[in-house]
């Protein structure tokens, strides 16, 4: 997703500036490569001349464009995501939870999630479902028919859909999907549609950084000063991923 990227370029920025600042290489191959991004990036305005300014402005005017774009994709004001799945299938809902655990990795917010009714009325399965993708807000919206283009002012117009028009019609709330845990020393990670084996977790910066890998997607979390260590293990308790740093 372009949050992800917009998160990582950041990410390989710092670094980049990192090895630009303490090397002598870095120091050496620093203006030539940053001119490269600035221009690219049309920061400066005038091709190369970069009107005076010092490289450390470069550098931190290229981290905030990256900053606000990434921001707007975390705002679910800006940018809402919403799950549609079928409660009757078992590969539908795994398919949604996967969906809504990669978008938690790119960065973006899950605003809530709708069920196709099932044809035969089944409140145990709804109540099901509901749990499975709680604390998100979900809701029915009426059977869809895939035979012609899908109309979803007609489809949101409907009786059955009168708790999928609250959702909408209510500001979504933006839910963290880290915890830390400054006693126990953890960090809890929100990852539905994930299992265990399918994640990576690296360090950086001296064990104040954690990178965190699952399927395609990757997103660093910074570790506050209390935490920071090395990874002394991690668990899965119901679709959170629980890491303890000793």
């Amino acid at each position: 997703m372009l949050n992800n990227k917009l998160t990582m370029h950041r990410l390989y920025l710092k670094y980049i500036r990192n090895i630009v600042d303490k090397t002598d290489f870095g120091r050496l191959a620093g203006p030539s490569l940053l001119r490269l991004v600035d221009e690219g990036m049309s920061l400066s305005g005038g091709g190369s001349n970069r009107n005076g300014r010092m490289s450390a402005e470069i550098w931190d005017k290229i981290d905030r464009s990256l900053e606000r774009g990434s921001a707007a994709f975390s705002d679910p004001s800006k940018f809402g995501c919403y799950l549609v799945m079928d409660p009757s299938s078992q590969i539908s809902v795994n398919c949604a939870l996967r969906y809504w655990g990669c978008t938690i990795q790119a960065g973006a917010q899950i605003s809530g999630a709708f069920g196709i009714s099932p044809p035969t009325s089944s409140e145990e399965l709804a109540e099901t479902v509901k749990n499975n993708f709680s604390p998100l807000s979900f809701a029915l919206i009426p059977r869809l028919s895939m035979d012609s283009p899908l109309d979803w002012n007609a489809i949101m117009r409907d009786d059955l859909s009168r708790e999928a028009r609250n959702i909408l019609s209510v500001p979504a709330s933006i839910m963290s999907s880290v915890k830390f845990d400054s006693l126990q020393k953890a960090v809890t990670l929100l990852m539905p549609g994930f299992n265990k084996s399918e994640i990576r977790l690296y360090q950086y910066r001296g064990g104040s950084e954690l990178l965190v890998e699952a399927g395609d997607q990757r997103r660093v979390i910074v570790l506050p000063p209390e935490i920071r260590g090395r990874v002394g293990g991690a668990k899965f308790m119901d679709r959170n991923l629980v890491i303890t740093i000793r």
